[in-house]
């Protein structure tokens, strides 16, 4: 990589891009930064970054710009500012957006004259330095090889393909699955707490019970695979476990939402497959292609 790659402008310092521009600098990358507010800047500029005055100026300081902002419409409002500095730039997306967005993106931004590859990143919080941190790309292969080593410091990398929304499909993904258990563990510990127990003394039996997910995880991939698995005797198994859960929450007066809606899953999946005449899994029911 030559020296002139060694540098890069970052536009948007929440605490995902504050992280950023901290690894970048840790790696001896120079960096550039804008954000409207200047308190996030003048952190950054502390820590050795170069301020940039207007979008327009961090636009011209570096061939890379790295965007990280909330959403992709926040995309158009900030790069709209300086339009005429992105012909031969190449704007990393690392913000969360739906994949169609994304893909939407992609294409307005090359229509200015721009390179673009999409980024999703997966961490511990803004904590990218964890040893499960990773960075989904997508987009152009050419594009994403060239400038790879200049992006490693992130996170590891995991290029998922020329689609410039996949990236997004993977992160996306990814945080269905977190988002319901982050609720969950929050009814779990709160239905020990007003049960007049200690969640410290329930955490490790929890962390040992997740040691079980990657199995389950790969037996129903499998399965979800082939459309899905699903057994009459053991969905109303489920229907009766998800209503001890209830039970359990609503007697120590814990909001059950979540085990509620987890139940008319079962429930849907039970009706399904008793007007079908076999067995309909909670997969097909929420892929809407019960048959």
């Amino acid at each position: 990589m030559s020296q002139q790659q060694r540098s890069v402008s970052v536009i948007g310092l929440g605490p995902m891009g504050q992280s950023m521009v901290r690894a970048f600098l840790k790696a001896g990358v120079e960096v550039t930064v804008w954000n409207r507010s200047q308190p996030k800047v003048d952190a950054m500029v502390e820590l050795g970054a170069k301020r940039a005055a207007t979008v327009a100026e961090a636009l011209a300081a570096n061939e890379v710009v790295v965007l990280s902002l909330t959403h992709y419409a926040a995309m158009y409002d900030v790069l709209g500012q300086a339009l005429d500095q992105l012909p031969g730039k190449v704007i990393a997306n690392l913000s969360s957006d739906s994949p169609e967005k994304a893909r939407e993106g992609a294409k307005w931004v090359r229509s200015h004259g721009a390179q673009f590859i999409s980024g999703g990143v997966m961490s511990a919080g803004d904590n990218i330095e964890h040893p499960a941190s990773y960075i989904f790309y997508s987009g152009p292969r050419e594009v994403f090889d060239a400038h790879a080593e200049l992006l490693r410091p992130l996170s590891p990398q995991e290029y998922l393909g020329e689609d410039d929304g996949l990236a997004q499909v993977f992160y996306q993904a990814l945080l269905t699955i977190f988002h319901p258990w982050l609720l969950a563990f929050d009814q779990a510990t709160a239905m020990i707490a007003r049960s007049g127990s200690d969640i410290a003394q329930f955490v490790p039996f929890a962390v040992r019970s997740s040691e079980a997910f990657p199995y389950f995880m790969q037996e129903f991939s499998v399965a979800n695979q082939a459309g899905g698995w699903a057994d009459l005797a053991s969905l109303k198994m489920m229907d009766a476990g998800a209503q001890h859960i209830i039970d359990a929450s609503e007697e120590v007066g814990v909001d059950a939402s979540i085990s509620h809606l987890a139940q008319s899953y079962w429930r849907k999946a039970i009706a399904a497959s008793e007007q079908a005449g076999k067995p309909v899994s909670t997969f097909e029911i929420i892929r809407n292609e019960q048959r």
